[in-house]
């Protein structure tokens, strides 16, 4: 039998302390209403032996505290809520027996932003990983020795795994309950909970505001440029000569600002524009195209794709109601 340990920390989401508990149990009943031995050994593990979550609203009793869990199979880190470095700061005795785990076999998977825990043990350094879209500056900044890996659902490397944000992190779920048992188990957990079992990108429903908390004045009066003038040819050049700087050191201070190059920012700002067109009207594809500085189709829906993971028409038709489908 497979021990899995849920962490209740200190300021975490308990909505992602229960799925994962409430998903596994089904796992194990499944199997018992087949005939067969439950696989999973269900645990939620904790420094104290009550933790309170949302300023005291909710009282989550652990099954079992750290310190009496010598040996695991796989450790669940529960998404994290608040100023992540204060809720890093009240889990530090977690850390490490997270990494004494690893070190003894267990494989580890955080839960959207429980990755900021996770990434405070060192053991993805050097390695990939995913969290909430609407993180990932945050996280960069936090953790710059982590490759973070934009608009992914899961991410797998040497036995630790990723997700995305929010209930992103049902999709990691199912891909550990199919790597733990087979296709079929996963497929009737996904019926079951009603979740696609084979989504792969959180990029459609990533929200593009502009990374503008630096101090960078000319920088910002570039970013500025650009977000009202999103139906123009924007050129780097023009952009240098409104930022009164050489192109070279106009582009380096740019990708030092935003984390961004000057490329990327503009067609982000651009697609973001579009999208908000192919929410809220009910004008067509070339119509939005033009609007946003574009005259190439097939580039246009190219570019589309690439950021947000769907076509226009599939963006438009999944978020209008009012779309001519």
């Amino acid at each position: 039998m497979k021990k899995i340990s849920i962490l209740v920390p200190e300021s975490s989401v308990m909505q992602a302390i229960a799925d994962p508990q409430y998903l596994f149990t089904a796992v194990n009943q499944f199997f018992l209403a087949a005939g067969k031995s439950p696989l999973f050994d269900v645990e939620l593990v904790g420094v104290k032996k009550e933790v309170q979550l949302n300023n005291g609203s909710y009282s989550v009793h652990t099954d079992r505290q750290i310190k009496d869990v010598k040996k695991t199979d796989i450790v669940f880190i529960p998404a994290l809520f608040g100023d992540m470095t204060s809720a890093i700061k009240k889990n530090e005795a977690l850390i490490p027996w997270i990494v004494q785990q690893y070190s003894r076999g267990a494989e580890v998977a955080s839960l959207c932003v429980g990755a900021f825990l996770l990434a405070s043990t060192g053991l993805l350094n050097g390695k990939k990983c995913s969290t909430h879209w609407g993180f990932q500056n945050e996280f960069r900044e936090m953790y710059p020795d982590i490759e973070l890996v934009d608009g992914s659902i899961v991410t797998e490397e040497q036995g630790i795994y990723s997700s995305g944000g929010a209930n992103s992190y049902w999709n990691l779920l199912l891909y550990l309950v199919e790597k733990y048992t087979n296709r079929e188990t996963a497929i009737l957990a996904s019926k079951y909970f009603a979740i696609d079992i084979d989504r792969h990108s959180q990029a459609a429903f990533a929200m593009f505001k502009g990374q503008k908390d630096h101090n960078d004045k000319e920088i910002l009066k570039a970013q500025s440029y650009i977000e009202k003038n999103i139906h123009e040819k924007i050129s780097i050049d023009d952009l240098a000569k409104i930022s009164a700087t050489g192109r070279r050191t106009f582009e380096r201070r740019f990708k030092q600002a935003t984390n961004n190059s000057v490329l990327e920012y503009i067609q982000r700002v651009k697609v973001e524009a579009a999208k908000r067109q192919f929410e809220t009207s009910r004008k067509n594809i070339n119509e939005v195209m033009y609007e946003v500085g574009y005259t190439d189709t097939k580039a246009f829906r190219d570019l589309f794709k690439k950021l947000t993971g769907l076509t226009p028409i599939e963006y438009r038709n999944k978020y209008n109601k009012m779309a001519v489908k």
